[in-house]
């Protein structure tokens, strides 16, 4: 019953996008299937680290507020910065393979890192999984027990991005989409600038 709360309550918040779903459709629109598949990776290892601090119980990690206010700042400026790449890149073809910046950047380790930054540096995925395990997993969970729940958490973010990406990723998808492509990214660059700034002032 315990893991059944767990993973219902974790997949609901899953299901709300937020800027690692904008980051990944950007990178699915863009980027050979690898490369993408690669900023999911790094999302789920960065949940992976919030997870690990939770079944360790490190509730102390959510109370020092200093890395909670500078997690938030810094979190903040990158989204910003990611939204400024989207928001001033040019208009080309979809066609066009040369990477044309970092976000474009044809790298599996600089796609990781891109994954990862944007959600380690996001505090509501600490305040979230700390919350969760102080809630709704019992004391007497053993900590063998834990870690299959984390690890449970971890492989469904890993999946479900993967999904994500192989359905926005499809060639059919992407002729549909068209010109449209470029109003996407624009759209992408608004809300990633726009998450940071709420990030900045909340």
């Amino acid at each position: 019953m315990e893991f059944a709360l767990i993973a219902t309550a974790h997949f609901l918040a899953l299901l709300s996008p937020g800027p690692d779903f904008f980051l990944i459709m950007q990178g699915s629109l863009r980027l050979p299937l690898r490369y993408a598949i690669a900023i999911c990776a790094g999302i789920a290892t960065a949940n992976a680290v919030y997870l690990l601090c939770a079944v360790l119980s490190l509730e102390i990690v959510r109370e020092m507020d200093w890395l909670m206010i500078l997690l938030r700042y810094l979190g903040a400026a990158y989204l910003v910065f990611l939204g400024y790449l989207l928001l001033r890149a040019s208009q080309r073809p979809l066609e066009k393979e040369a990477p044309t910046g970092i976000l474009q950047a044809h790298h599996l380790g600089k796609q990781f890192f891109i994954g990862f930054m944007s959600a380690i540096l996001n505090p509501k995925n600490a305040i979230f999984y700390l919350s969760l395990f102080t809630v709704m997993v019992s004391s007497e969970t053993g900590f063998f027990t834990r870690c299959l729940y984390a690890g449970w958490m971890t492989s469904v973010v890993f999946l479900w991005d993967c999904a994500v990406v192989m359905v926005i990723g499809q060639k059919r998808v992407k002729e549909n989409l068209g010109r449209g492509i470029f109003l996407l990214e624009k759209i992408s660059g608004m809300v990633l600038a726009m998450f940071g700034v709420l990030l900045a002032f909340t």
